[in-house]
């Protein structure tokens, strides 16, 4: 097999520049070229550790052009660092495309592990690690996120979230809607950074807290899974007749979807359009 370059995957800091890892300097020393999210932000960085790497940028809006740029030279023996602005390439970021272009080209793809904030964040949480799931950045388009959220609903595993200070207000109100006042939630605030700090409480405390408080940084959220109840898995009648008793009890359709959903394997969206089916 004719040997090609190599791709590897550098985790830089999340904040602090002392989580950079010894192998991972030596890589962007190494390598022929760095891609890199935000070449003036990763310019500090190689400034920094007196680095002299050529750089180019490769984020979400040029990662189809710059595939096509790097396979070439990566097929005739280059090395190519690839770094995001902060923390592991491929998480939240389009780094997956070009790990799949090379996986596709039989191109070497070498992790280089270090700071990771989703990580961090769980592990001082207090919130059960054993089984996690990370989202990210919830969708910006409504019905995406409306349908993301009901999924989660009943999620029984620990769940990651970033979100920016902005709509961090907007993020709390949803989870009430979705999980309820009285979740278990960790908000990791800047971390490693110098104004670092861990919040942990309810959802509701957490909406209380910044109502009197501006957001500021960004924010890794922790919140625990739906392990407060044991879903059963009904059969579609049984569960219309548990919808029709409810609604007969007094509670409107959506009421009656979200207490449904509390103990059944279905969400509430496809609960509510159950009740619909049966006022049809």
């Amino acid at each position: 097999m004719e040997l090609t370059g190599i791709v590897y995957l550098v985790a830089t800091p999340i904040g602090n520049l002392e989580d950079m890892t010894f192998r991972g300097l030596k890589i962007l020393k190494t390598v022929d070229l760095i891609g890199a999210e935000d070449t003036r932000h990763t310019g500090k960085l190689l400034h920094h550790f007196e680095i002299k790497t050529p750089m180019i940028s490769y984020h979400q809006h040029n990662y189809q052009t710059r595939i096509a740029e790097f396979i070439p030279r990566l097929q005739q023996g280059e090395n190519i660092a690839l770094v995001t602005d902060a923390g592991t390439p491929a998480i939240s970021d389009p780094g997956y495309n070009l790990v799949r272009a090379c996986i596709e080209e039989n191109v070497e793809v070498v992790p280089i592990p270090g700071a990771n904030a989703a990580i961090n964040g769980l592990i001082v949480s207090g919130l059960s690690t054993e089984r996690f799931v990370f989202e990210g950045f919830l969708p910006t388009k409504k019905k995406v996120r409306d349908a993301l959220l009901s999924e989660l609903e009943t999620e029984k595993r620990t769940m990651v979230f970033y979100e920016a200070p902005h709509r961090l207000r907007k993020t709390l109100q949803l989870f009430r809607e979705v999980f309820g006042d009285s979740r278990q939630i960790t908000l990791a605030r800047e971390l490693t950074k110098l104004h670092e700090d861990f919040w942990r409480g309810t959802v509701q405390g957490a909406i209380a807290l910044y109502e009197e408080k501006e957001p500021r940084g960004e924010y890794t959220i922790i919140m625990a899974g739906n392990n407060q109840i044991q879903n059963q898995v009904l059969s579609t009648p049984e569960i219309k007749d548990k919808l029709r008793e409810l609604i007969h009890n007094g509670m409107s359709k959506t009421e009656a979807s979200q207490e449904l959903a509390k103990v059944s394997h279905l969400s509430r969206r496809d609960l509510y359009q159950l009740c619909l089916e049966l006022e049809g």
